[in-house]
């Protein structure tokens, strides 16, 4: 699992018993610190590019208005658009958005989503309910059970090697409002 630094924060606000330590078993949290952190000299691993080789699909979710604007920009100033930007595109790459609906009905979001289809990221549509700014409206990330079915039919169709886990990083990007 790949975070924002404001998911942190909002995690840690929630949830402050929550560290990496205190994770289940088998769930690894990076963040930007640890993509700075872990290389010093030519030759060391470089995180995005590990987790880039080491994953089979990539799923962003919530995506924020900020996020789609960077991937589609082709930016890579954190962790999670450094992994987008080195990303495979013959592997599945889901979003799911979350934004206010005047953000998510904007002009710049279209071109954004016509720039990432171009790439093949695959959009899983926001919702129509009650948003995080309180307003009612499009916008909110897709149920998690929808985002559950997408990966799975996505699962589905990938070639199987026993030899391999399949490996699906999630980044919690806090909902524009």
């Amino acid at each position: 699992m790949a975070t924002s630094e404001p998911v942190q924060e909002s995690l840690m606000l929630d949830y402050p018993q929550r560290s990496k330590s205190s994770l289940p078993s088998g769930i690894a949290l990076y963040t930007d610190d640890d993509e700075w952190s872990t290389w010093k000299k030519i030759g060391d691993e470089v995180l995005h590019i590990e987790l880039r080789k080491w994953a089979d699909i990539l799923v962003i979710a919530p995506l924020s208005a900020n996020t789609l604007a960077k991937i589609a920009g082709g930016l890579c100033d954190n962790l999670l658009t450094c992994i987008v930007r080195a990303w495979d595109y013959s592997k599945p790459l889901f979003v799911a958005p979350a934004m206010n609906t005047l953000m998510w009905n904007n002009p710049f979001t279209e071109r954004h989503l016509q720039t990432i289809n171009q790439l093949g990221i695959i959009l899983i549509p926001p919702v129509t309910k009650r948003l995080a700014c309180g307003d009612y409206g499009n916008g909110a990330m897709a149920e998690t059970s929808q985002i559950y079915t997408s990966v799975r039919l996505a699962c589905k169709t990938l070639p199987h090697d026993s030899s391999r886990s399949l490996v699906i990083p999630v980044s919690n990007n806090q909902p524009s409002s």
